[in-house]
């Protein structure tokens, strides 16, 4: 088996340092960075972050301006990645550096986990690209380089049969470079050679987002982002006057919205909190 993950690993790297993508967060290594990143990153094609990633670092370079930013200003600045949870649990960990750990980001993957927004995965992937710790972990890209390499024509790959394999492949010198090797070899498997993860357990298909509540909650998000506070009728209309074919029930978008921290609703007016 050390035969097998040794030729791996040379097979990863030789293709890396032919290939390797390069990006703002790979240039200037620094916690932050690295933190606004990976939970950019969630979910979300790298195409769509790099921009994003610019913009937000210009307006928030460090855990302290952005920990003293308001929901507001961070929702706004978040327009266009989608998935708004990631901003609050973003805004979230940065107020709880500043405020528990005198600004420095943990090392310690459990530690991490506390952290709204941060599972297991992004913990590791945290401690690894920020403090170069030979951590293991999973992404997607990752899962795609190991059951292809690994399980091909095999179907319901559980991530429990990929992790031995991930830990015992680990470059313990440089696993920070490593991981980046492998995301860059599991980017090329999926855009060249058309591999998909629909061979893992945990495979779904992403539910369709037009005409979506989650469409809906994104559009409520946006416009609010932009206003002091509003009261329903005028944020119907403009919500609708938007999305004239989504059928969601726009109070029922409220009520989530308002559960999870969003904004604040009461007889008057709406807003964030």
């Amino acid at each position: 088996m050390i035969d097998v993950i040794t030729k791996f690993r040379e097979k990863i790297y030789v293709f890396y340092y032919e290939n390797k993508r390069d990006f703002a967060w790979r240039r200037d290594i620094t916690p932050y960075s690295v933190v606004v990143s990976e939970i950019m990153l969630q979910q979300t094609q790298t195409s769509r972050v790099v921009h994003k990633f610019n913009e937000w670092m210009s307006k928030f370079p460090n855990f302290e301006l952005l920990a003293k930013a308001s929901t507001q200003e961070v929702l706004y600045a978040w327009q266009g990645l989608g998935y708004n949870r990631r901003a609050l649990g973003l805004h979230d960990f940065a107020k709880r550096v500043v405020k528990e750990c005198n600004g420095v980001v943990p090392k310690d993957p459990d530690t991490l986990r506390t952290f709204k927004s941060i599972g297991q995965n992004t913990a590791g992937s945290i401690c690894a690209f920020a403090f170069n710790q030979p951590v293991s972990f999973i992404e997607t890209n990752i899962r795609t380089v190991f059951i292809h390499e690994f399980f091909r024509n095999q179907q319901g790959i559980d991530d429990k049969q990929l992790l031995p394999l991930i830990t015992l492949s680990l470059d313990k010198d440089n696993p920070r470079e490593w991981y980046y090797a492998l995301m860059d070899y599991g980017v090329f498997l999926k855009k060249e050679l058309k591999v998909s993860n629909k061979a893992s357990k945990h495979y779904s298909k992403q539910s369709t987002f037009i005409g979506s509540k989650r469409q809906m909650r994104g559009v409520v998000i946006k416009i609010l982002s932009t206003v002091v506070a509003m009261p329903y009728d005028a944020l119907e209309r403009l919500v609708f006057a938007q999305l004239p074919d989504n059928r969601s029930n726009l109070l029922d978008a409220l009520q989530e919205l308002q559960k999870e921290g969003f904004l604040i609703q009461n007889v008057d007016e709406i807003k964030l909190v």
